[in-house]
């Protein structure tokens, strides 16, 4: 069967839908008054034959704002409203894993649900999150995080019984560097084989696991604090699991931890190299062994 075409109208909705509430609330007010005003524009005569071009399209515009300075309004108040219900049960949904004490609370719900409670747990964190949907030719990624200037990929797992083997450590670490990510997670409602674990040490992809996720979302939700002035590193959340500091060397400028990176251009560019996780504050960096 053809797929059914999206209308305008329904993308506008889809995109306020993803924006905080008050963005589409704003945005309502601004469309009303600005299209109510064209609408109720007093078209001029036309006294010469030259002006009736000009007469008309004002008229076609004049029509389409009494028509638009409601319509606009309205969609984007559905796209808020959809937006505050989607916060809501994600909160919810937070809450219930919180609260369940059941050790398989993560096992227990769907695949949409797992990826939802991850995304939740990374805006907790001062991420905004994007859901791409995994499983199409972005690599199986499923949400794209940014924070302080800096991209972050993400692919969930919400695997059961088999454990997250290398190939899905090495899949992601592979659409990093293609589409320039800073870092990237993987995270599992189980756990990881060994080889995934020995594959993303030393590399900046983050495993976290059902405990360590657990304990990220409940650092998140009880400890509010304000993440503006932290690092975008993700190195910054302690529930993840960090390169051994074997592997993992200092900053040369102040002595903080460093992150491997990937030049995205100049002549180096491609070439892996350590940067600090303080960037842009410090611009500390190591040559990648």
């Amino acid at each position: 069967m053809r797929k059914r075409k999206i209308t305008l109208a329904e993308s506008l909705i889809a995109l306020f839908a993803t924006l905080p509430w008050w963005v589409g609330a704003t945005m309502a007010v601004v469309f009303y008054i600005l299209l109510h005003r064209i609408a109720n524009q007093a078209v001029a005569t036309a006294n010469q034959p030259g002006q009736i071009g000009t007469m008309v399209t004002h008229m076609m515009w004049q029509s389409l704002a009494k028509v638009g300075q409601y319509l606009l309004p309205l969609i984007c108040l559905l796209g808020s409203a959809i937006s505050v219900w989607r916060r809501k049960v994600r909160k919810d949904l937070l809450v219930d894993v919180l609260q369940n004490k059941a050790a398989n609370a993560l096992d227990g719900m769907s695949w949409q649900k797992f990826e939802i409670l991850v995304g939740e747990g990374f805006r907790q964190q001062g991420y905004q999150v994007t859901e791409s949907g995994g499983g199409g030719p972005d690599g199986g990624v499923d949400l794209t995080l940014a924070k302080g200037g800096e991209k972050f990929l993400v692919q969930c797992k919400q695997w059961r019984a088999l454990k997250v083997g290398v190939d899905v450590v090495r899949e992601l670490y592979g659409v990093m560097a293609a589409r320039g990510a800073t870092g990237g997670f993987v995270v599992t409602s189980g756990r990881f084989t060994g080889d995934a674990i020995k594959f993303a040490s030393g590399r900046n992809v983050k495993l976290i696991d059902g405990p360590a996720l657990h304990s990220m979302l409940k650092q998140a939700s009880s400890a509010p604090v304000s993440r503006a002035s932290q690092p975008s590193s993700v190195l910054a959340s302690s529930p993840l699991r960090q390169a051994p500091r074997a592997v993992t060397p200092t900053c040369p400028v102040c002595q903080k931890d460093m992150l491997r990176r990937t030049a995205k251009r100049g002549a180096n560019a491609g070439a892996e190299f350590w940067g600090c996780v303080a960037y842009p504050a410090c611009r500390g960096t190591r040559q990648a062994g």
